[in-house]
């Protein structure tokens, strides 16, 4: 397994400038971030006068509002497509390239005591 250099001092500008984001609770603050900055995007979003093609576009935060409810539902219509797709774990049989079995001892498992 390949080691990764965590010294911040041997590490490239731009790795170093991303160390952030491997502490605990870094996904916490970008989410909230990225919330606060989309929220503020759809304020501006009523500061400025439209020229839109169609009436619809010359509703103020109409591309946010848009764009969320084609995402959501692009999410319902894959997990509702999933039930249709799914194949059961054994699909291929053995003709599966992970179907044979492995020989335990190359498969290098570590035990952790103490957990």
């Amino acid at each position: 397994m390949a080691e990764y250099n965590t010294d911040p001092d041997k590490l490239p500008r731009l790795g170093r400038m991303l160390l952030w984001v491997d502490k605990p609770g870094s996904a916490n603050k970008l989410f909230w971030g990225l919330a606060i900055l989309c929220g503020l995007l759809f304020l501006l979003d009523f500061t400025y006068e439209h020229h839109g093609h169609f009436d619809m576009e010359n509703i103020p935060g109409f591309y946010g509002i848009y764009g969320f409810v084609m995402f959501t539902g692009l999410i319902l219509v894959a997990k509702a497509l999933r039930v249709l797709i799914k194949r059961p774990e054994d699909y291929y049989g053995d003709k599966a390239v992970d179907g044979e079995e492995y020989p335990a001892e190359k498969l290098g498992k570590e035990t952790h005591d103490g957990l």
